[in-house]
């Protein structure tokens, strides 16, 4: 993937433990950096602030399947997957969200994350999907392939 001009959203995915979310239609990352107040009766009637906490987090909306259109086993994390190992075991891992080809100039951010939650929807004549919420532990990492 080259850097230079708009990125197709599609190059982007979000990898629980290196492996692709099966079937991802959406997916954001939030990175926040909180404030601490230190407004004062000196402040003139201003809030003044300084740094704070920061934290960051990632969701994905994906298409729920068991078998890939061939019939054969999913090779890329689906919700089952996901909620055995991370949910029912309160287990965290690493969370990388960006490009994981390798090429040259891609991006990613990369750190440890908590399953915080899961859900999933089936409408009626309608293509079920299911979302999941991934809450940051650490430091998120920015690494850019040489």
């Amino acid at each position: 993937m080259a850097n230079e001009g708009q990125l197709n959203g599609t190059e982007l995915g979000v990898y629980v433990a290196g492996v692709l979310v099966a079937y991802s239609t959406n997916a954001t990352l939030n990175a926040n950096h909180s404030t601490r107040s230190t407004t004062s009766k000196e402040s003139g009637g201003w809030e003044d602030n300084m740094e704070g906490l920061r934290n960051w987090d990632v969701s994905c909306d994906a298409l729920y399947a068991w078998v890939d259109p061939a019939g054969s086993a999913i090779t890329n994390k689906t919700l089952s997957d996901i909620f055995t190992a991370y949910l029912t075991t309160r287990t965290s891992f690493e969370l990388t969200f960006g490009a994981n080809g390798g090429a040259s100039n891609d991006t990613k951010y990369v750190g440890d994350a908590w399953l915080t939650s899961c859900s999933l929807t089936a409408p009626l004549e309608d293509t079920s999907t299911f979302s999941v919420s991934f809450q940051g532990s650490g430091p998120l990492v920015q690494t850019i392939t040489p």
